[in-house]
């Protein structure tokens, strides 16, 4: 099996939100939703991802733009937003989905994610990692 099979069947048979694979080795995995999985993964594990295979249930454009940043290699996802498409088109990551939709929708189901919302503003990594900070330790989950 290649990474992403790897990725991909872990995903499912454990019930995960993320995992990542890179050389035959699961580097991170999460349960945990939005977010903060691949943000932590892209904190934590950056050095580990380079050429790695990403399983993930939901890809928005802020997540898209933490896969380049990290150099991921290929993507699985369950569902993606046409935001991330586009923003992945402009990338080398390869990628599959399942499900497209306009924009993946806030927890209260009234609107866009606001982490997606924050993406649109900016192209700057270094500004999003900062905005995602900001945004995790407002919502108490840093």
């Amino acid at each position: 099996m290649n990474d992403l099979e790897i990725a991909k069947e872990l995903l499912v048979k454990e019930q995960l939100s993320l995992v990542i694979v890179n050389n035959g080795k699961v580097i991170f995995t999460s349960s945990d939703f939005g977010i903060k999985p691949m943000y932590t993964a892209v904190k934590e594990y950056k050095h580990l991802l380079k050429g790695a295979s990403v399983a993930d249930k939901v890809i928005g454009r802020a997540a898209a733009m933490l896969l380049q940043y990290g150099e991921i290699k290929e993507l699985s996802t369950n569902l993606i937003s046409e935001k991330a498409i586009d923003f992945l088109d402009k990338t080398k990551i390869i990628y599959e989905y399942e499900e497209k939709a306009e924009y993946i929708i806030n927890r209260d189901n009234t609107g866009m994610c606001p982490v997606e919302n924050m993406s649109l503003n900016t192209n700057n990594i270094d500004e999003l990692l900062n905005n995602i900070t900001s945004f995790l330790k407002k919502i108490n989950k840093l």
